[in-house]
């Protein structure tokens, strides 16, 4: 039940309280000085929901996409610790310790990095990550020195190379999200249009029973902004907020290097 009651406060908030207080608001004046309109219902599919829905489709799949790749740099993460402790013929080594502290710090330091707002400490944070990988990278050349053959390790040094890659699509798919000005054209939509359409909704006070003149009003602007709550919330994949964020746990990822 606390669940439950939770995902519903992430789309029913303050935005909601206020733009059904204005749409109440311009309704009630609309009718009490008799401005009524019939304004095309289409209107709201056209302009606010089809945009809004493209919008969330868009965010869903690049969450799916991030979710790819977060397994992709963690699985070539794993397989960069077996390969490290079972392939040198020499055992005796501290390669495989070095290697989970090395892993836990750059999924420590990319949990930093995509849950911070403020794109200008994402390049100090970004250079310490590539940091890491050189360390890494460097870590891979001692396995010369361990009987792992000069083939194996360029091998490995494929691994690191593709958990780079799976890092900088991750950080891709962060930086780069649906279009700005579609965004800020539904918003526009979104928070105006209750607004707007007092007039129309004037006009249908006698289709309703007594008290339920404001149910229309009220449906339209809870649809409409909890439409944008959930696009909100699937923008941003890796803030933490939302229940259907991607959430980067250290533990999670070193926790099957034994």
């Amino acid at each position: 039940m606390k669940k439950v009651l939770r995902s519903f406060f992430l789309i029913i908030n303050y935005k909601t309280v206020i733009i059904t207080s204005l749409s109440i608001i311009s309704t009630y004046t609309c009718y009490r000085f008799g401005l009524i309109a019939k304004f095309p219902d289409m209107l709201v599919g056209v302009a606010i929901v089809f945009p809004v829905v493209f919008s969330i489709s868009s965010a869903y799949n690049r969450r799916e996409l991030a979710l790819q790749r977060l397994s992709d740099f963690k699985g070539h993460g794993v397989a960069i610790y077996y390969a490290v402790r079972d392939w040198p013929s020499d055992k005796n080594n501290d390669l495989p310790g070095r290697i989970r502290i090395l892993m836990n710090e750059i999924a420590g330091h990319m949990r930093t990095m995509f849950t911070n707002h403020h794109k200008k400490d994402w390049q100090a944070i970004e250079h310490t990550i590539y940091d890491c990988f050189s360390k890494l990278s460097l870590l891979t050349m001692e396995l010369r020195n361990v009987g792992v053959q000069a083939g194996e390790v360029s091998r490995i040094s494929q691994y690191v190379s593709k958990m780079i890659i799976a890092f900088d699509n991750l950080k891709v798919i962060h930086a780069y999200r649906t279009p700005i000005t579609l965004r800020a054209y539904s918003k526009v939509f979104i928070y105006i249009f209750p607004i707007i359409y007092g007039p129309y909704f004037a006009s249908t006070f006698q289709d309703y029973s007594p008290n339920l003149e404001y149910v229309m009003p009220v449906l339209y602007s809870f649809i409409l902004v909890s439409l944008d709550n959930i696009q909100d919330h699937l923008e941003h994949p890796f803030d933490e907020v939302g229940e259907d964020d991607i959430r980067i746990e250290e533990q999670d990822i070193v926790s099957v290097m034994k």
